[in-house]
């Protein structure tokens, strides 16, 4: 349904005075559920601060176990394997996170939905296209995605996709997911600050081993080099939804990869979408929805969910935001 690459610049500063004694900031980078994660702790010693990164990557492991619909042992893929057959219990965990899904399907009126994986690939993005898919063609590729086909039975903790051949997927929530995960361990061993980036779902705790704030920049979409402000990141997470690398063009029309789950068809108006709110979880999953949404029912929901806010840059480059936002061209 949508890709993310690294949107985010970290920048960070450490001080020394004297002889006295500092934190240090120790920073791994690791491919994990096929996306680069980058992990950042403030640690007294980078010996201690190595194995926090290690700890932080088995639970990211251990997530991953869990939501893989390619590891064939998983609870996910017996869900879907038994789609339109029977129910499959599922630990709370997974059980919670399908519910939590199923909650932002409906507010986004269907626009994120996690059973897009159900979804026929017509679209190809590696320059294999050689035409547009049919109408006919494109609606038949969704007939299968509904987020209201997915029955929970919470007494039972079973889920159960009402048709034959459904597929739950969690490509637009699973790496915030993880990230808040890895974030909780770590907090709950008293780490004093860090950074979880999957592929651009950021979260942060803390602050930087000088005691100055984390700050991400936010790229310019058509000049990914350049960083159009600076964003303090505290107690948060951020996430980035873009379609300017990966599209096809036919007949002088250029289509997204960025598929909308409810027409089959790829969205148009928007460039990118970075959300910030606690949760990375939930960033995630908001930068898809606000992205095929469109501008403005996707910045209407935001304004009513308190303490999220987002900015979208629409095909023109212009830069639209919520009220919450205030740009820094400087951290």
């Amino acid at each position: 349904m949508r890709s993310h690459r690294f949107l985010f610049l970290l920048w960070f500063t450490l001080s020394v005075s004297g002889q006295q004694k500092i934190d240090t900031t120790v920073s791994q980078v690791v491919k994990l559920m096929g996306s680069r994660f980058e992990i950042t702790v403030v640690a007294p010693s980078t010996e201690l601060g190595t194995i926090y990164i290690e700890e932080a990557i088995a639970e990211i492991e251990r997530v991953e176990a869990l939501l893989s619909s390619w590891d064939r042992n998983s609870q996910t893929s017996e869900i879907n394997r038994q789609a339109g057959k029977h129910p499959v219990q599922v630990d709370a965990e997974l059980f919670d996170l399908i519910e939590r899904a199923k909650q932002i399907s409906k507010i986004s009126d269907g626009a994120f939905d996690i059973s897009y994986a159900s979804m026929d690939k017509i679209w190809k993005f590696d320059g294999s296209m050689t035409h547009a898919p049919t109408d006919e063609a494109i609606r038949e590729s969704v007939r299968l995605i509904d987020y209201q086909d997915i029955e929970l039975n919470k007494d039972s903790l079973t889920v159960f996709l009402k048709k034959e051949g459904m597929k739950i997927g969690f490509g637009a929530i699973g790496k915030g997911y993880a990230a808040d995960r890895a974030k909780a361990l770590l907090v709950s061993k008293q780490v004093k600050g860090g950074i979880i980036n999957a592929s651009g779902d950021l979260t942060t705790w803390g602050t930087q081993a000088s005691g100055k704030k984390w700050f991400v920049g936010i790229t310019n979409p058509l000049k990914k080099d350049k960083v159009f402000t600076w964003m303090p990141v505290l107690e948060s997470s951020v996430a980035t939804s873009g379609n300017y690398e990966k599209f096809v063009t036919f007949k002088g029309k250029r289509y997204s990869h960025i598929i909308d789950p409810r027409t089959g068809y790829p969205t148009h108006g928007i460039s990118s979408v970075t959300i910030f709110a606690k949760k990375a979880e939930l960033c995630d999953a908001l930068a898809t929805a606000v992205f095929i949404m469109g501008k403005e029912a996707g910045m209407a929901m935001i304004e009513q969910l308190p303490g999220t806010e987002a900015i979208v840059v629409d095909t023109f480059n212009k830069i639209h935001q919520t009220r919450g936002i205030t740009f820094s061209k400087n951290p």
